[in-house]
């Protein structure tokens, strides 16, 4: 059984590692990533992500949207980088974009959307949901692993006249750079393991795969 996670009330997080003194003398800290651990967020075995693919590490986001202290600090990244940017929208995909529009854009001061899922490749806003002709948009999103529900927002926005002037995500664990010919901003990078179906090795030594909800 998992950890359900720790409360935020004791962390601080900046964009650099911060020192920390303690009864067990100095340690380096990566804020960021401890956020992750102390919400029992990086969980280990054999997942199937959305991409198809398979690893044997998942970052559960949504143990770390729980704490709504964790979120803002995490979402505090992402607007302080973009905020000279004239955002006008932040959208993002659901489901963990839901949280991460509405919280950047409150940093922000601007609207926050959502775009949903249409058929197997698409996505689309519904709920009256629009973006006028040449408004600037900010796409924010939990997890970028392949970019494809990033690319399908990308989509709807420029389907609208959108000018989208950037993306930030949480966690960067693409195996190669994502091209999504915007600035690209995440708070934390990751190194990632992903093995295709048929060549994967937790498969082959029959430990059982979990498909993760989200």
């Amino acid at each position: 059984m998992f950890k359900r996670g720790v409360s935020p009330s004791s962390t601080t997080i900046s964009p650099s590692p911060r020192v920390e003194r303690g009864t067990q003398g100095v340690r380096l800290i990566n804020n960021i990533e401890e956020i992750f651990e102390r919400a029992g967020a990086i969980l280990k075995g054999h997942f199937l992500l959305t991409s198809g693919l398979h690893s044997p590490v998942y970052w559960e986001k949504f143990r770390v949207l729980q704490f709504p202290s964790y979120t803002e600090q995490l979402c505090r990244l992402i607007a302080d980088h973009f905020r000279k940017q004239q955002v006008q929208v932040v959208a993002g995909p659901t489901t963990g974009g839901i949280i991460l529009a509405f919280e950047v854009a409150r940093q922000l001061g601007v609207r926050g959307i959502f775009a949903e899922k249409e058929g197997e490749k698409e996505r689309a806003f519904r709920r009256g949901f629009g973006i006028d002709p040449g408004e600037r948009v900010l796409i924010v999103d939990d997890i970028l692993t392949t970019g494809s529900s990033i690319h399908q927002v990308i989509a709807a926005v420029t389907s609208q006249g959108g000018i989208i002037i950037g993306i930030g995500v949480l966690v960067d664990r693409s195996e190669q750079k994502a091209e999504f010919g915007v600035p690209l901003f995440s708070c934390h990078r990751a190194e990632t393991i992903t093995y295709s179906p048929q060549d994967c090795p937790l498969c082959a030594a029959g430990i059982p795969l979990v498909r993760p909800g989200g």
